[in-house]
């Protein structure tokens, strides 16, 4: 028998133990040789996505050296002008790739490599570039590249993730050891309460009530009592300080209790790329398309498959009782499980509001089907489950703009959006686009095709769109030089383009009649190019450029320069 209890000591200790080290803490080292200071924490709510890394701080700067944090091998590479930039991935031979995203150059070797593929494609762009591990291995210490602030960055820093090889799910990377300094409790910005039965009502609305609390410090709230019947639910605006930073970062779990017992948990541990859209029913979207403010539910909606949910009790959904009190308690954690609790108390009480006003408009949306509407010269498209549930919604055309709804209700997929065109005129149908205009004062350019008498969009938003024209060609100028200037010392050649209606489509640029890789900073508008990437024969050289905008205009620029032969 003591044979047995010991046994069971052991096994006890041993799926503890498992629990703890379900990653490796000590086998990635640090890739920065910096201390680490966070702008943006794992699962951290971001638009329409999950955050998939963490944010690691480059002191305000762009070329601080980046070293391999274990034995690899370069799997696979990517150079874009949007999202991740220059990125660069590391598989491992412990089961895990690392991602080092928005690098501002890569080592050396793997420079000349990547900019041989870019001459030989005559593209900016590479697409995914995949390695055999033989191309380029890497020792624990060794350079890869350097920090910086390409494709779809805010500001320096460099985007680092930890990925499971065989399934690409993304883990915490605070899970392996690279964690911050973090001392402070998380902040609670806003409760709210949602009624979620028909027959529901909170202080006798049928509406989502916005619930005032007190903070009392050191991570201790209270709100007001709150009287409610039938099925409610919950949703909580909090954010997270690390020390040394600034930034207003994600939490890491999020729990509800009912009189003491879990009925609602989540936390950002791991998740895929697929179900990081449902970041939209995880929120409380409508009320972010109208505030820019997250509130993060506490209770799981139908057609939500996000798998971070754990301990659920009727997904989190509350039933009240007439004259039963309940104590409510929503729990905020960071990594380093600093703890903020807000606490509400709840009386039920029989409303004597008799019905609860429902949407409706003529437009009827069964998300299950194929949903088509037609008005005046424009026709809406949604495709089967491009909404998570059955709605009512807003669709007409007035003074050439089409009215699809207000964009506070998320799409899964995307939807096609038509406008018939035979009443233009050849040269309007040349420069006609679709704008989204549900900001009058900011129209923006949407990805238009074009068809004979019509043209149509894909989006993923609803909203206000119309047609509009673009007849301005793109402007160019030349920045760091001057036609007939001689530019020995330059190490560049810098051009200023900008397009202030449709945006730059492309752009190709020549020396001497031979294709140049000329690399486009979209923030500051600079197109640059390296004179370390091609031997220039002789002195003078002509430089060409055309720049096309999203319809076709189309603008050219030819320079003579002088350069002393090397």
């Amino acid at each position: 028998m003591l044979k047995f209890y010991f046994s069971l000591i052991l096994l006890v200790f041993f799926i503890s133990g498992n629990a703890q080290n379900k990653y490796p803490r000590n086998y990635f080292s640090n890739p920065l040789k910096i201390p680490i200071i966070l702008s943006g924490t794992f699962g951290e709510l971001r638009s329409n996505h999950f955050h998939s890394g963490i944010d690691i701080k480059t002191q305000g700067k762009e070329g601080i050296p980046i070293y391999a944090p274990a034995d690899g091998y370069v799997s696979r590479i990517k150079v874009q002008q949007y999202g991740f930039g220059k990125a660069l991935y590391i598989t491992h031979p412990n089961g895990y790739t690392t991602v080092y995203a928005h690098l501002k150059r890569f080592e050396p070797s793997i420079q000349r490599y990547v900019k041989s593929i870019q001459y030989k494609k005559e593209k900016y762009s590479t697409g995914n570039l995949f390695l055999k591990s033989d191309k380029f291995p890497v020792k624990k210490g060794q350079l890869i590249g350097y920090t910086g602030d390409t494709g779809s960055s805010g500001g320096p820093h460099l985007h680092y993730e930890i990925r499971n090889t065989q399934t690409e799910h993304i883990i915490n990377p605070m899970h392996f050891g690279l964690t911050a300094k973090d001392d402070k409790t998380p902040t609670v910005q806003k409760l709210m309460a949602y009624p979620l039965s028909d027959d529901a009502r909170i202080n006798n609305s049928a509406l989502e009530s916005v619930i005032s609390f007190k903070n009392n410090g050191n991570g201790d709230y209270v709100a007001e009592k709150i009287t409610a019947s039938g099925t409610i639910g919950f949703g909580i605006s909090v954010f997270d300080r690390l020390n040394g930073a600034l930034n207003k970062n994600g939490i890491y779990s999020l729990e509800m209790k009912v009189n003491g017992q879990r009925v609602y948990y989540h936390d950002v541990e791991t998740f895929s790329f697929a179900e990081s859209k449902y970041i939209n029913l995880l929120i409380d979207y409508k009320h972010y398309k109208k505030y820019k403010n997250r509130v993060q539910r506490t209770h799981k909606v139908k057609a939500n498959r996000l798998n971070l949910y754990e301990d659920l009790v009727n997904n989190g959904e509350v039933h009240i009782e007439d004259g039963a009190n309940y104590n409510i308690e929503i729990i905020a954690k960071d990594f380093k499980h600093n703890t903020s609790k807000v606490r509400i108390p709840v009386r039920g009480t029989a409303s004597n509001l008799v019905f609860k006003e429902k949407d409706t408009t003529n437009y009827k949306i069964i998300a299950t089907n194929f949903n088509k509407f037609h008005q005046k010269n424009v026709t809406v498209a949604f495709p089967k489950n491009t909404f998570y549930k059955d709605c009512f919604i807003d669709f007409k055309v007035e003074n050439g703009t089409a009215k699809v709804h207000d964009p506070t209700i998320p799409l899964d997929k995307r939807y096609t959006l038509t406008f018939e065109t035979s009443f233009l005129t050849e040269d309007q149908k040349q420069h006609v686009y679709i704008a989204n205009v549900t900001n009058p004062r900011y129209p923006r350019y949407t990805s238009t095709k074009k068809k004979i008498d019509k043209v149509y969009t894909t989006t993923k938003l609803l909203g206000s769109y119309a047609l509009r024209f673009d007849t301005e060609k793109p402007t160019i100028q030349l920045y760091n030089f001057s036609n007939n200037q001689w530019i020995s010392k330059n190490k560049t050649l810098k051009v200023k383009i900008s397009d202030k209606e449709t945006g730059i489509k492309n752009y190709r640029a020549t020396i001497d009649g031979e294709w140049i890789l000329m690399e486009y900073n979209h923030k500051k508008r600079i197109l640059t190019y390296d004179f370390n990437d091609k031997k220039l024969v002789g002195s003078k050289h002509i430089f060409k450029l055309v720049v096309s905008d999203n319809v076709g205009n189309t603008e050219t620029v030819s320079a003579t320069f002088f350069r002393k032969v090397n």
